[in-house]
């Protein structure tokens, strides 16, 4: 499960509409019969068109200056071991993400009017995609670049001859060209990944867009808060303020985990993605520790999404810890960014 909360900016300035996003989110209705396109859908209303969530955004952002967020986007991503439990991936989502909304109120350190925040004093809109495409922050691009790189510049190359300005052989630099399609470590399908080429398998995720403001219209909520749990003085009386992310990316994934009854392995964990970055000889040692079924599991996963592991299992723990830091010194940067943990 990788969640991702950002406010929506327009270059170097907030966005003070939400209309471009909204639209972003309605493209792949683009083409579709009515009876087969995804709407989008809050607490308790569904099939919610695109101009109402507009309205509804746009209209709620009282007192707001313009280098304030007016909206934040959270996007949801199950995994493909996640999406495997659900009976219907737009029904279970819709219900998994009304959950999930709970949990997000909760993790407000912040009262209204004396009394804790609940589901009914946020604003919400939120869409089920299920598609993906490659992205530069992903792993096999990164990864991939090198060769495209070297195929660029085989191309310009014979654009050169073919046009007069240098002299070469086409069909030798075309059979290299080749060469280098196949031997990108990335493939799919047979060719090599570029960026902008759809992703295979069941991609289903969850876009929310949920203003800054609270369905009053009154009183801002901002999940970009760093401040966890703290008092600050408001018209006279003392207040809660702050957001607590662990909190929330915790709360998510034991609301799945409940919902659809999902046996979580420790490689999937929010808890183990974040040992991963802040102490990775940890993360590891808890690995290793692992029943035999799991561990296969673990690598397994953690292959999958492009985290660095070692090639083989040394015996002694602390050599791990070493091989594995060493890796983690090249490798987290990409990890980190492709797999959007949140942190």
């Amino acid at each position: 499960m990788y969640i991702t909360i950002t406010p929506q900016k327009l270059g170097t300035n907030y966005s003070q509409s939400s209309a471009d996003f909204v639209g972003y989110l309605e493209k792949e209705n683009e083409g579709l019969e009515q009876q087969d396109m995804e709407h989008f859908f809050n607490q308790y209303g569904v099939e919610i068109s695109a101009e109402e969530v507009v309205k509804e955004i746009d209209g709620n952002t009282a007192k707001l200056k313009k280098k304030e967020p007016k909206f934040y986007s959270i996007t949801v991503s199950p995994s493909k071991y996640e999406l495997r439990k659900l009976q219907n991936n737009s029904q279970d989502l819709k219900t998994y993400t009304r959950e999930l909304m709970k949990d997000y109120v909760a993790s407000f350190n912040r009262e209204i009017h004396g009394r804790p925040i609940t589901i009914d004093d946020i604003k919400y809109f939120a869409k089920i995609e299920h598609q993906r495409t490659f992205k530069g922050t992903d792993f096999q691009i990164k990864e991939n670049q090198p060769y495209a790189s070297k195929i660029l510049q085989l191309k310009t190359e014979i654009r050169n001859v073919q046009e007069g300005r240098a002299e070469g052989n086409i069909k030798k630099m075309k059979k290299e060209i080749a060469n280098l399609e196949r031997q990108a470590p990335h493939q799919q399908n047979g060719k090599r990944i570029v960026q902008g080429m759809r992703k295979d398998g069941n991609q289903s995720h969850i876009h929310i867009i949920v203003s800054r403001k609270d369905a009053s219209n009154s009183v801002s909520l901002s999940p970009g808060s760093k401040h966890k749990a703290s008092e600050v003085e408001m018209h006279g009386k003392k207040v809660k303020r702050g957001f607590d992310r662990d909190t929330f990316f915790a709360k998510a994934e034991k609301t799945f985990d409940k919902t659809f009854d999902y046996k979580r392995n420790f490689a999937e964990t929010y808890k183990a993605r974040k040992d991963f970055v802040k102490n990775p000889n940890l993360y590891f040692a808890a690995l290793m520790k692992l029943p035999a079924n799991e561990k296969a599991l673990a690598f397994k996963m953690i292959t999958k999404t492009g985290l660095p592991i070692v090639p083989s299992i040394p015996v002694s723990q602390a050599q791990i810890a070493l091989r594995v830091f060493k890796h983690l010194r090249r490798g987290v940067e990409v990890a980190i960014k492709s797999s959007s943990i949140g942190i």
